[in-house]
């Protein structure tokens, strides 16, 4: 195929933003009174979202009605620390090099509301460096729905089959098989033990980010 565009999921693909967000996590936990947890633990939460996160560190059921006001406070916290220490995943910088000196195309579409997307990209120098940033609220669907890399490829002025997508969800792969794309596990993300890659359908694994290079 033809490939000229990649689009990335963000956290956990393109960005490691785990370091940022656990500590949002275990700032509400001590101001909650309870006992922070190790990051080794909080890491493959990140990319099932803040919900997500608060349930597990706290073990909440799934409807506890506490969760939308700790949601609220974690927020709040995470946005005021939204990249003190989040980076690119090691030799991501390499891979996004390689492409621009390819003339090839590269995005984002990630579930990340745009009013904590666009302040990350921002402090990164992202924003414009990337050819499109659709974030989980752009449209009214988000992932696993394909609207958004649909909306991706239009802002690019490209097609589905000529895209890569990438991500580290299982929720990305099914949206990417949804749009007509080529999808991609980016294994050196927040996977869980019990995640199963290889079981997505996926077109391949990535076990670095440099192994995106022979893809393109």
């Amino acid at each position: 195929m033809n490939i000229n565009t990649v689009l990335f999921d963000l956290d956990g693909t393109l960005l490691d933003t785990a370091p940022d967000l656990a500590f949002a996590l275990n700032q509400v936990l001590i101001e909650q009174q309870r006992e922070p947890l190790p990051f080794e633990q909080i890491r493959p939460w990140v990319s099932h979202g803040g919900k997500t996160m608060i349930r597990n560190g706290f073990n909440f059921v799934k409807h506890e009605p506490a969760i939308d006001l700790i949601h609220k406070q974690f927020l709040a916290i995470y946005s005021s620390h939204i990249a003190d220490k989040s980076v690119f995943f090691p030799d991501m910088e390499t891979v996004l090099a390689n492409l621009e000196a390819k003339k090839l195309q590269w995005g984002i579409v990630t579930n990340k509301p745009a009013w904590l997307t666009d302040p990350l990209l921002q402090k990164l120098n992202l924003t414009n460096r990337s050819g499109c940033n659709v974030s989980g609220d752009t449209l009214p669907q988000s992932k696993p729905h394909p609207a958004p890399l649909l909306h991706a490829c239009e802002l690019l002025n490209t097609t589905p089959e000529n895209c890569i997508y990438v991500g580290d969800a299982e929720r990305d792969i099914e949206a990417g098989q949804r749009a007509g794309m080529q999808t991609l596990v980016a294994a050196y993300g927040y996977l869980a033990d019990s995640d199963k890659p290889e079981q997505w359908g996926a077109d391949g694994i990535l076990q670095q980010p440099l192994d995106l290079l022979t893809w393109i």
